[in-house]
């Protein structure tokens, strides 16, 4: 009686193990399988171009593995319902969040392409163009920081004003640069 209770008691956790096993299998040979195919494909007709074929590769392999990881995680008990809608959260405040911090990392690119780059340096006088017919910012530049260019302002009106340019717009408009 104790050997067929132990038997039910580990019955269902080596099951499910083997469950886990067979997918993780069975998921391993069809990636091998549909790269091997992709691969054929690309060697019988070479009109296909190999930048296609390199990411239709991974991008079926990751296809695969995703599902044998949410196959697996199905058998764990865990409801791809949840699994999904938890996953989809987390990618719109992802998104949310990239969005939002978008002008910022935009700005500190910006300065460490100016600082490779020297499309302008300190001292010099710039003009920020905005079109032909408006006059744009014209200063000559004082600091560049991560976020902004600092220029004296250089107009009859406001001369000796500062302005803050933020570093991404040299890199959109038009920019006149005398040494």
């Amino acid at each position: 009686m104790d050997d067929l209770q132990l038997l039910m008691a580990w019955s269902e956790p080596l099951i499910r193990a083997a469950q886990v096993l067979l997918i993780v299998l069975l998921a391993w040979l069809v990636q091998r399988i549909v790269t091997r195919g992709i691969t054929r494909l690309g060697t019988r007709y070479p009109q296909l171009p190999p930048e296609l074929m390199l990411p239709l590769r991974g991008l079926l392999r990751w296809m695969i593995l995703g599902s044998a990881f949410m196959l697996v995680l199905e058998r764990f008990g865990v409801s791809a319902e949840v699994l999904w809608t938890a996953l989809t959260g987390f990618a719109a405040v992802a998104a949310v969040a990239f969005f939002a911090i978008w002008s910022v990392l935009s700005n500190m690119f910006c300065a460490v392409l100016i600082f490779s780059l020297g499309p302008f340096r300190m001292g010099d006088k710039v003009e920020v163009i905005e079109s032909a017919d408006k006059p744009g910012v014209k200063g000559r530049v004082i600091a560049i920081n991560l976020f902004y260019t600092t220029l004296e302002d250089l107009s009859e009106d406001n001369a000796g004003a500062m302005v803050q340019v933020p570093n991404s717009l040299f890199f959109q408009k038009a920019v006149r640069r005398w040494r």
